[in-house]
């Protein structure tokens, strides 16, 4: 590996990494078909809701404004990490550069959080519909939505600058192969030389305030919400209530199952660089 060195305490920053998480799917250049359906399948989808949201005035409401959101989050996580990993499959090219790395590490990063953040603004608009229905129309207002969804926003995008601020100063003596299937952060500064306990810091930080707290957030809001649908005393209002939640339960089940699945049970068995790693060494 060609390497570029700087004169400060003999730093050394690789021209750029090999993503080895796809190394040992047999046939993999044939997975490219199941990505771009997938890829293709997300961005028509929520196009579609996304126009029918923006062109249709009774729909301009607090809650199909987080709608709106998740759907834009949705397509950016998407363009982030899809395309690189079809161009992988076709060309079996497994090599990224240095910049685009560290690009790709930030966009996905915070995507992904920002769709954490943006099922807790919807379960924030559920809770204000259901355990204050009288008053709903009031405490959440577009304006007021405008405002948490800003928020959801901004809060990632300087955490998640901060954390891959951090991957520059560090050397790269021994190994530049990542093990993952995408420029992850956490995989990328395990296999820098010397210190790198602030990025571990970081990582770990990244985890708790943008993933569990989120999941949290939303486990609480369930509580409470919970706790409305029950003091209903119809049984058809009730269940009428609890329609209004099943699509963002599916949501939130889909993307925090396997985030817990990943980051929690395969952290117990090995080590966090190791799970997400679709590989092996070659014999």
């Amino acid at each position: 590996m060609e390497t570029t060195t700087q004169d400060l305490s003999n730093f050394t920053r690789p021209v750029g990494f090999y993503i080895r998480g796809f190394y040992a799917l047999k046939n993999g250049e044939y997975y490219f078909i199941f990505l771009a359906v997938v890829y293709v399948l997300t961005l028509v989808s929520n196009a579609i809701l996304m126009l029918l949201i923006w062109f249709g005035e009774t729909l301009h409401t607090p809650k199909y404004m987080a709608v709106f959101s998740l759907a834009v989050v949705d397509v950016s996580l998407s363009s982030a990490l899809i395309p690189q990993a079809i161009h992988t499959f076709l060309f079996n090219s497994r090599f990224v550069y240095y910049n685009p790395c560290l690009a790709q590490m930030f966009f996905v990063d915070y995507f992904a959080s920002m769709e954490a953040f943006a099922l807790c603004v919807l379960a924030y608009d559920r809770l204000i519909a259901i355990c204050f229905p009288l008053r709903s129309s009031v405490l959440n207002t577009n304006c007021k939505m405008m405002v948490v969804i800003i928020v959801s926003w901004s809060i990632p995008l300087v955490i998640d600058v901060v954390m891959v601020a951090l991957i520059p100063p560090l050397a790269y003596c021994k190994s530049t192969i990542v093990n993952s299937f995408f420029c992850d952060h956490g995989p990328v500064f395990k296999i820098a030389c010397g210190d790198y306990s602030k990025n571990w810091f970081m990582a770990s930080f990244v985890t708790v305030a943008l993933y569990y707290t989120p999941s949290v957030v939303i486990a609480v809001s369930y509580i409470f919400i919970i706790g409305a649908i029950l003091r209903i005393k119809s049984s058809e209002g009730r269940w009428k209530a609890f329609k209004t939640c099943t699509s963002h339960l599916i949501l939130v089940a889909i993307f925090f199952v396997p985030l817990y699945v990943t980051y929690i049970v395969a952290w117990a068995l090995q080590p966090l660089t190791d799970v997400r790693v679709i590989a092996r060494e070659p014999e």
